[in-house]
């Protein structure tokens, strides 16, 4: 096949790169995790002068930071529990996002909360926007509006007359989670730091009682090295408390994983100009606008399964559509789903009967001597996360830890945002340039801001590559090239579940368009034919036990279909993660580039 080169600070030749510097350098901080917190503290930790490295097991935002409902928001329902801190923190960094950090990623959303009771909720809501809004919330944007039953529905005429009796219009912003936290990723390695994924972390280095590095493998080859380092921070989210007991020490939290469930369903099925938030009697649940879509959640269920694919199933699926089913004209039913996905929170556990009622607060915790974890919080407060995680990793650097600058990540906006509004401006005559529709520019200025052209020069003398997936027709053929070759997707899972969010966008689940994709992603990799039917296969295999699980009734049940598809990262081994069987490294002499 074809081989497409070219250099990045992410793409197939860097990993090699950095594969060779983790085995030959010693870093001040490694940081475990490539979630959201964990390359958000790599770009923190990089800015400030430092040389750190993050490894990640799997593939950037595997977890957690793919599977979220899409939201920088400052979390209204936290008012209810006081906790004005939490969400005044949250208003904060949503401003600082959509304005200054990343704006081609974070935009503003309009919502509706409908209001369900007569007499005393309008008061008590309309308190809660209040401070909502004195807190930040209608800083860039506009403040709350009321509306009587005729302008909620003249908003949003989904809703069924009696199910309403007014409303309170609020904004919010709408997220690519995915894209987001792979943006960090580049952004840390723009900056200098040593990103890595498939590199599972199978032990921790230890000089008496301190710790002194970790020891990885690398999950495409089986090759392990020692990776040295002054501090090690473990931002591993819901798989911390298996990190912690690979080390051997306990923290002074736990980690709780909650499961949170959403379903995916065509624009047509909810008539509405705005999202939507409504209450449930354990939380709230969100009807989101995602391009074509609507994303429907979330549940709030305790999880002690596998923790690298929870599962989705029916009877969650009857919840999400049982409540919004409550207050829409036109039921939506089983057959109107295009897509599912769960993922799990990572909450701090403090005693409590359940999930919706743990701290969503984080916490920061030296548990040894160069051991430092950061685990809880919301994903729109990451930013705070990674700079609490990276003074504590600093405190334990000795006598250079006061010449290490504070953080000053609230002033670096991240790749793709400098330039950004100007793109926006020029979108007509960026898509005359490169003969695509304006559309489908604003779309992509959506993905990769002001790396637009970027990718579409990609497409430079191949015109194939700008014509659409088939089965996948909001995507460009070229996005697939570019993902491979400059933003570290190394299996056709990667591009189609985070570097593209096919699999939960189409019915088909990505299916449809694999072969295309993974002959686009072989031009890249040099994947042989053997490799392309093996990625192929794989992922075929994934999507079938999801699909199967979405009709059981139990998570046990619906864990074992996942369960039984093999890990596509073929040397990842889910026994170090096992604590009857995780013990820590002894510090030892090992082969370079072993």
């Amino acid at each position: 096949m074809p081989t497409i080169r070219s250099r990045s600070v992410l793409g197939p030749e860097r990993r090699a790169e950095a594969w060779q510097r983790l085995s030959e350098e010693s870093f001040d901080i490694v940081i475990v995790g490539g979630g959201v917190v964990g390359t958000g503290s790599a770009v923190d930790a990089a800015t400030r002068g430092l040389s750190v490295a993050v490894v990640e097991a799997r593939d950037f935002a595997a977890g957690t930071s793919s599977r979220s409902s899409k939201m920088f928001h400052g979390g209204l329902r936290y008012l209810e529990q006081l906790d004005f801190g939490l969400v005044a923190e949250a208003l904060h960094e949503r401003e600082l996002s959509m304005t200054r950090l990343a704006p081609h990623l974070v935009k503003p959303l309009k919502f509706l909360f409908p209001l369900t009771r007569r007499f005393w909720e309008r008061p008590y809501m309309a308190a809660g926007f209040v401070l909502y809004d004195l807190m930040g919330g209608a800083k860039s944007v506009p403040p709350q509006k009321h509306y009587s039953r005729a302008g909620a529905r003249r908003v949003a005429p989904g809703l069924r007359e009696d199910a309403v009796v007014g409303g309170i219009r609020y904004w919010d912003t709408l997220v690519d989670d995915a894209r987001h936290t792979l943006t960090l990723a580049r952004t840390a390695a723009l900056h200098g730091a040593v990103v890595a994924n498939s590199t599972q972390v199978i032990g921790y280095l230890r000089e008496g009682e301190r710790v002194t590095g970790v020891r990885v493998r690398d999950a495409e080859t089986g090759r392990e090295t020692d990776v040295r380092a002054g501090v090690v921070l473990n931002a591993a989210g819901v798989w911390t408390d298996h990190l912690q007991e690979m080390l051997g020490e306990k923290g002074g939290f736990t980690v709780r994983a909650s499961k949170g469930v959403h379903i995916v369903v065509d624009r047509d099925k909810v008539d509405s100009e705005a999202a939507l938030i409504l209450r449930t009697e354990k939380s709230v649940l969100f009807v989101i606008p995602w391009g074509e879509y609507w994303i429907i959640g979330t549940t709030d269920t305790d999880w002690q399964l596998d923790l690298a694919h929870p599962a989705a199933t029916g009877a969650d699926i009857d919840y999400i559509l049982g409540h919004v089913n409550a207050v829409l004209t036109t039921p939506i039913v089983r057959d109107d789903v295009r897509g599912v996905y769960a993922g799990l929170r990572p909450l701090l556990s403090g005693g409590a009967d359940s999930t919706a009622k743990l701290s969503r607060e984080h916490a920061v915790m030296t548990v040894a001597p160069g051991a430092v974890v950061v685990a809880g919080g919301k994903y729109t407060t990451y930013r705070v996360m990674a700079a609490d995680a990276v003074d504590a990793a600093v405190n334990e650097l000795g006598e250079r830890a006061a010449t290490v600058p504070a953080s000053t990540t609230e002033h670096i906006p991240l790749l793709g945002a400098d330039g950004y509004p100007a793109m926006v401006n020029r979108a007509d005559r960026i898509a005359d340039h490169y003969e695509i529709r304006e559309e489908q520019a604003q779309h992509l200025l959506g993905r990769y801001g002001s790396l637009l052209e970027n990718v579409l020069d990609l497409a430079s003398g191949r015109p194939d590559l700008l014509e659409t997936l088939g089965g996948a027709e909001r995507y460009l053929r070229v996005e697939i090239v570019y993902a491979a070759l400059a933003e570290a997707a190394l299996h056709l899972e990667d591009v189609l579940v985070r570097r593209t969010r096919i699999s939960m966008e189409y019915q088909h689940g990505g299916v449809a368009c694999a072969r295309e994709v993974a002959q686009l992603m072989a031009e890249v990799l040099d994947w042989d034919t053997d490799r392309v039917e093996r990625e192929i296969e794989m992922f075929e295999q994934r999507v079938a036990a999801e699909l199967a699980s979405q009709v059981t009734e139990s998570d046990d049940e619906a864990d074992r279909f996942l369960r039984g598809v093999p890990e596509v990262r073929e040397f990842l081994v889910e026994a170090a993660f096992d604590p009857a069987s995780a013990q820590p490294v002894v510090d030892h002499p090992v082969e370079q580039g072993a």
